[in-house]
């Protein structure tokens, strides 16, 4: 998979694609992630990439010139399966979303900034919309890395146990059931039995009645959905 990231600020991303997951998926050639700065794709002496807003009002908007000759740029390289704007307005990010994206072959993801992106870029441009939650970044780039995180980590692969995704919380519109490790015993506090038994269905049967009974109390609404 290659995932081509649109940003003003590229070092934001050295962090959570440099370590772990992601780190080990690039080493293995299975995703490649291009950071591109918009500022590149900027002209004039000081390469402005923002303006104030037409009709007056706060905060500074993303130009639509820089944007569109990053991507029209790209687009003469690539074909995109999506081009994704990391937005509140978008389509709240959930697993079924995360599995969906994660079977495509190329991707574009936009970061806005500021007061957000000039919107004749989402008129001309942007197929998909996706928010992370019902709350306000200061830009797109951390809710970018977590929908990276969120589908690399399901490209067959990528994970050295290929099924521990297929049992990650709200797979099956469930939570995870409780986990456990060494030692046996802390603080008074045993591992379930059950774990320890050796029965694999038994087991499994434990797992998925338990993840059922903390999808119920905690996330009732997950059981509703499609």
């Amino acid at each position: 998979m290659q995932i081509d990231i649109l940003t003003l600020f590229p070092e934001m991303f050295e962090g959570p694609f440099d370590h772990s997951i992601i780190k080990r998926a690039k080493q293995k050639d299975i995703v490649k992630i291009n950071l591109i700065n918009i500022r590149d794709y900027a002209t004039g002496k000081h390469r402005q990439v923002d303006d104030s807003q037409y009709g007056g009002g706060s905060g500074m908007v993303m130009m639509v010139g820089p944007i569109s000759n990053c991507i029209e740029d790209l687009k003469s390289k690539n074909t995109y399966d999506e081009i994704i704007y990391m937005s509140p307005d978008g389509g709240l990010l959930d697993q079924k979303t995360a599995n969906y994206f994660s079977t495509f072959n190329k991707i574009l993801i936009l970061c806005g900034h500021y007061k957000g992106i000039d919107e004749r870029i989402r008129e001309m441009y942007i197929t998909k919309e996706i928010s992370v939650g019902d709350y306000v970044l200061s830009g797109g780039e951390l809710a970018a890395a977590i929908f990276t995180d969120a589908i690399v980590r399901l490209i067959p692969g990528v994970l050295n146990d290929e099924t521990s995704a297929l049992s990650d919380s709200f797979q099956n519109n469930l939570l995870s059931p409780p986990a456990y490790t060494r030692p046996y015993e802390f603080k008074g506090m045993k591992v379930p039995d059950i774990l320890l038994s050796g029965h694999e269905k038994k087991i499994e049967q434990w797992r998925t009645d338990k993840a059922i009974e903390r999808t119920k109390s905690r996330r009732p609404g997950l059981m509703n959905k499609d």
